[in-house]
């Protein structure tokens, strides 16, 4: 396959979410099954018409075999792949290839995380991720991972280009200004520069204020050959272009702390979806720290690498900017339940679809980023709406 074969092939036909925030009294199998209900249902379907699963976790190594097991359902295609947060974005390009060879109809993505509410002995958890992904050149060191990986490309990009703090405050407050028009986002709270640069500091040089929140929430959608989409309750998003590149899993190993692979991933999207930065009209970027959306505004193109911090200054990125980033919130203010990916992609649907209440955006092209470990994974899909078939 092509990728001018790929090209639109395939569609998202359903979203949806479930446990948002805090889901005090429930497991993530529990609310990932419920946001798996309500996108199959908001696809217009039944979950016996689910032959396709793409799942995965950071609490377990056989995720998709109980996610089968308590969807009742039995996939004749099944992704697991874990790439940390960019897994959901990553997940799109081996569910297509399924769909055209014709292994499975209907492909459930989905994922749920209770991190905030759930019983969880996180040094327990840090303990056994050191010995299952062991990376011998940080781990005999204890850092704060994977806060000190963040704070060091951070203060790379401000030693070599200037970035200042005020900067990288810039994206956690244009983050909260949409959030405020989202109802559906877990901080509201008015958020100012000094509020960011002035909280507490993490890890030198961000704050709690620049790294993401810690939240409950499950994410899912459907995806289906583009033949099928015409047949469905709502406009479907189009995949006009997906890539996912890896070059390292220590940040120790990253040739230059500034450069991700997004500068790859993003031009093998842009190539099979023949299109340029110049025609996205939306971004939704994977924003687990502040220094995170510079640097995929650099990488994926729309402005020079070192010009990012400049980029983002005052309110580019925020309601009313030259860019709309993150509509939702991103992970610094809609919400973060350990991996991100799948609500990057729902928030794109719904723009593409005209749902998005009072963020709502002219949308008939959105670029979605996905981003995993330390900088480590990413993985870039551009959707369209029907007007760009």
């Amino acid at each position: 396959m092509n990728g001018s074969s790929i090209r639109g092939a395939t569609a998202i036909i359903g979203i949806g979410h479930a446990g948002l925030g805090a889901a005090h009294g429930y497991t993530e199998m529990e609310i990932l099954a419920q946001a798996a209900a309500n996108a199959v249902a908001d696809a217009g379907m039944k979950m016996s018409d689910i032959d396709g699963l793409c799942t995965c976790s950071a609490s377990a190594t056989m995720w998709a075999m109980p996610v089968a097991e308590y969807l009742g359902i039995r996939p004749t295609f099944i992704d697991s792949t874990m790439l940390g947060g960019s897994s959901f974005v990553a997940h799109l390009m081996p569910a297509i290839h399924a769909l055209m060879a014709g292994e499975c109809k209907a492909v459930l993505i989905c994922y749920g995380s209770t991190q905030r509410t759930g019983a969880v002995n996180r040094a327990a958890v840090g303990k056994m991720r050191q010995t299952l992904d062991p990376q011998p050149y940080e781990t005999p060191y204890e850092p704060m991972q994977p806060i000190s990986a963040y704070a060091l490309a951070a203060a790379r990009h401000m030693a070599q280009f200037g970035t200042t703090r005020e900067q990288l405050a810039e994206v956690a407050v244009a983050a909260r200004a949409w959030a405020q028009l989202n109802p559906e986002a877990y901080s509201r709270d008015p958020l100012s520069i000094s509020d960011v640069l002035d909280a507490r500091m993490i890890c030198d040089p961000l704050t709690i204020r620049d790294c993401c929140l810690l939240t409950d929430g499950a994410g899912a959608f459907v995806l289906v050959r583009g033949d099928r989409a015409r047949e469905t309750p709502h406009k479907p998003a189009y995949v006009l272009g997906n890539a996912t590149a890896v070059w390292h899993r220590q940040i120790s190993s990253m040739r230059d702390l500034t450069v991700t692979a997004a500068s790859e991933s993003g031009q093998r999207a842009y190539k099979m979806a023949g299109l340029s930065k110049d025609d996205i009209d939306l971004l939704c970027l994977y924003d687990a720290f502040t220094i995170n959306t510079i640097l995929f505004l650099e990488d994926l193109g729309f402005c020079p690498k070192g010009e990012g911090g400049r980029y983002v200054s005052a309110g580019a990125i925020a309601p009313g900017g030259i860019l709309p980033v993150n509509t939702n919130g991103g992970g610094l203010s809609f919400g973060h339940p350990g991996m991100y990916g799948v609500f990057l992609i729902i928030e794109a649907v719904l723009q593409l679809r005209g749902e998005a209440g009072a963020r709502q955006q002219k949308v008939d092209v959105a670029l979605v980023h996905g981003n995993g470990a330390t900088l480590s994974s990413q993985s870039t899909a551009i959707l369209g709406s029907s007007a760009t078939l």
